[in-house]
């Protein structure tokens, strides 16, 4: 076993270390309001209010059952406006989806609960300003179509990507044995964003590929949760074993 240049936190500047801290904790929190945003988008297009892996299915697939505009309601804009509203819209599409209709009764709850987003403003989202831009939406759904899929696909492999080695480099200065199991909880999150984005795409063409979507983010947030917390601790509440202290903190490689 040979000693490198590269040094434990505590052998760190009390400046860096405060700068790795502060970066994690930050990380955390964005990671947290990530987790928040997955579940709030994906949950409930099943009818059930946890996050299901027929969540996951329907959001990239499509459902069997549903239109786009119920599978919204019933998922990421479900919070949006109140339940007798949204039944009041569901009810219209399965009657018939009739113009008259929808003037009379759904025009009204469009305009108070949606115009603030859909109002043409964003390209990305659907312009509901008038029932032109709703009836694409009463459309058997089909789940999220290639062109989102590639604008987000390209925004998550960039940003995690940048996460992941700003929590790798902190979680190399980590004392960590045996070795094999550091190295694994740097390359995972790395391999699993991968297999993610994969599946995907994947998960429109045969729908169990949906479980690789949900096994991936898991793993991902594990290897997050371990770099992060070990590298906390270690910065300040671990006490470095006799060998480590004795050569100044230099960390020991195989």
């Amino acid at each position: 076993m040979t000693r490198t240049n590269h040094h434990h936190f505590l052998a760190l500047p009390l400046s860096l270390r405060m700068v790795y801290t502060m970066t994690l904790v930050v990380l955390g929190l964005g990671y947290l309001f990530a987790m928040i945003h997955i579940f709030s988008s994906h949950a409930g297009r099943d009818g059930k209010a946890s996050l299901s892996v027929q969540d996951i299915m329907i959001a990239y697939s499509g459902s069997e059952s549903d239109t786009k505009l119920e599978s919204a309601l019933k998922g990421p804009m479900q919070s949006m406006l109140p339940p007798a509203e949204s039944h009041e819209i569901i009810a219209w599409v399965r009657a018939g989806a009739d113009q008259a209709a929808y003037e009379k009764d759904v025009a009204g709850i469009v305009k108070n609960r949606c115009l603030s987003c859909h109002d043409g403003s964003n390209p990305h989202i659907p312009n509901l300003s008038d029932i032109s831009g709703v009836m694409p939406l009463v459309e058997k759904d089909t789940g999220m179509d290639i062109f989102t899929l590639v604008r987000v696909s390209h925004i998550h492999l960039f940003g995690i990507t940048f996460i992941f080695f700003i929590t790798s480099i902190i979680y190399t200065h980590a004392h960590v044995r045996p070795l094999w199991f550091k190295c694994i909880v740097i390359v995972v999150p790395f391999l699993t964003i991968i297999f993610d984005i994969l599946s995907w795409y994947l998960t429109k063409m045969w729908t169990p590929f949906a479980w690789v979507v949900l096994i991936s983010g898991a793993f991902m947030g594990l290897s997050f949760a371990i770099q992060a917390f070990t590298s906390l601790y270690q910065m300040w509440l671990y006490k470095m074993p006799p060998d480590l202290e004795e050569s100044g903190g230099q960390l020991p490689v195989l």
